[in-house]
């Protein structure tokens, strides 16, 4: 049995006790990450056949469970949610319980290989502290495969085309004055990815200039000139421009070394990229 469906029978079995009527089913979702809890209860929909206040009914419910299922060791209501907390004897007796790992990992008849894809980052931003996760479980899934006899194609699949990858070319052609990441002792993910705000920084000042001249709001953001600019330099690009594809070449080559210097410090690598 899943662990909602033993959770939803288990507040069923609580209703019945303290309010002597019977729920058809218990409308349960993961916990808000603002607040402590796995599973959380709505009680709202409980009213139709429970007469009450919804904190002071998921109070009741809450209290019963601590007492009598060993699963959960505490809860919260709030408002008209059950936030429920289960106990780490719960974990691990479930880890406990799994005995057989003969077909752990195994796969299917037939298919002898599996891809894992992590990171995949675009390439007009460096990579930071939010990506780490994805790069580690990724990396993490794809070692644990292998140990257990797969043949794992680690890969990722960059994001580098496209108008916001222009709006770091632009900036830099416009406002760059050649630097690169020699001169400036910058990783090349992290000098692309300082352009990409100048654009930013840039497209904002020009929006609050079209608007002082009377332009609309959006009006304003879709005719700003540095806008138009990457908005050219993207059909340029897309048409095959010797000069533009160059530029895109060589930024990008400086994006890939950040990047391969970030996964070398951390300890990661791909198969393919």
């Amino acid at each position: 049995m899943s662990l909602q469906k033993t959770i939803e029978k288990k507040i069923i079995s609580a209703v019945e006790q303290l309010y002597k009527v019977t729920l058809e089913s218990v409308e349960l979702q993961p916990t808000r990450k603002d607040f402590e809890g796995d599973i959380t209860a709505v009680v709202f929909p409980m009213l139709r056949i429970i007469k009450g206040n919804p904190v002071q009914i998921g109070q009741a419910i809450g209290a019963y469970l601590v007492e009598h299922v060993s699963e959960i060791e505490k809860f919260n209501v709030v408002q008209g949610f059950l936030n429920i907390v289960l106990a780490d004897t719960y974990y691990l007796d479930f880890f406990n319980s799994i005995t057989d790992f003969s077909t752990f990992g195994k796969v299917p008849q037939g298919k002898d290989a599996l891809m894992v894809e992590y990171s995949s980052p675009n390439t007009n931003k460096p990579l930071h502290l939010g990506h780490v996760r994805n790069v580690l479980l990724g990396y993490s899934v794809s070692e644990i495969e292998r140990a257990d006899g797969k043949r794992v194609y680690k890969t990722q699949t960059i994001n580098d085309r496209g108008i916001h990858i222009c709006k770091s070319m632009i900036a830099w052609k416009k406002c760059g004055n050649g630097e690169t990441p020699d001169s400036t002792g910058l990783k090349g993910d992290k000098l692309i990815g300082n352009y990409y705000v100048r654009f930013d920084r840039e497209y904002k000042k020009q929006i609050e200039a079209l608007k002082k001249e009377g332009k609309t709001e959006e009006e304003a953001k879709s005719q700003a000139p540095i806008l138009m600019e990457a908005q050219e330099m993207l059909r340029k690009w897309e048409a095959g421009d010797e000069r533009i594809m160059a530029l895109w070449n060589k930024l990008n080559s400086w994006v890939y070394q950040g990047f391969d210097e970030t996964y070398r410090n951390i300890g990661v690598d791909f198969d393919f990229k």
